[in-house]
């Protein structure tokens, strides 16, 4: 175990106390069999509810980043990293131990800088949402794009591609599986997207509608600079109330 990289597991999260402790028990089991030094920390992104103390219950590192934008949360959890492979896991995301086993099998063999993994959801009610994630996990396997879910890569692509855009207050995957891909050509290395699924909530079919799901894919695509306005990214800091 001593000489094989180090694996640090990084968790943003906001106001995420009903969801974080699944993440962290199903994190857990996955690790349990890894013959790996590990360690899981949770980016408390000012959150007003229990996360942080629940993430020190757990045993977690607990770092604290005060801007609500989630690049800065994944970049900060990053910095205080100690691993030698980074893995970007959010807080209703379970990856289980195949995954993190095929995961640190693509970093050790020397030619895969990063990834990410095909989605699965653990419930999607409405076929226009099953559709759009059939849609997602073809085109993430076909362009080479990751998840913002489940992200992993080497510390030194990511420091050497300046980690998760800052500009953006969205999207903070794609551009960095971008950056990771012409950095990794230019290394002899790929940014790799395991057919070993995540399995992640489907919560956000629960919070939005379908139309508000297209208006969001259609803006992404169409006005991509939009990301970078913290009102116009509404859909990924917006929760229902109550």
């Amino acid at each position: 175990m001593r000489g094989l990289p180090a694996l640090s597991v990084i968790i943003p999260a906001w106001n995420e106390a009903q969801w974080l402790p699944h993440t962290l028990a199903a994190l857990r089991q996955a690790l349990a069999d890894v013959d790996r030094r590990t360690e899981i920390i949770v980016v408390d992104n000012a959150s007003t509810d229990s996360t942080p103390q629940i993430a020190q219950q757990a045993g977690c590192r607990v770092v604290f980043e005060p801007e609500r934008r989630i690049s800065r949360a994944r970049n900060a959890g990053a910095r205080a990293a100690c691993g030698d492979y980074l893995l970007f896991v959010d807080a209703d995301t379970w990856p289980d131990a195949d995954l993190i086993r095929a995961t640190l099998d693509a970093l050790d063999s020397g030619a895969v800088c990063g990834g990410g993994a095909r989605v699965a959801f653990d419930h999607l009610t409405h076929r226009i949402y099953r559709w759009g994630a059939a849609a997602w996990n073809t085109l993430s396997a076909r362009l080479g794009l990751a998840a913002g879910c489940y992200v992993f890569c080497t510390r030194e692509a990511f420091e050497a591609v300046g980690g998760f855009s800052e500009r953006v207050y969205a999207g903070e995957e794609v551009f960095l599986s971008r950056a990771m891909a012409r950095w990794g050509r230019q290394h002899e290395q790929r940014f790799r997207m395991l057919e070993t699924p995540v399995m992640t909530s489907g919560r956000k079919a629960d919070w939005f509608s379908p139309a508000q799901h297209i208006l969001v894919v259609l803006q992404a695509l169409l006005l991509p600079w939009s990301l970078r306005s913290r009102r116009l990214a509404w859909f990924w800091y917006t929760r229902p109330k109550g």
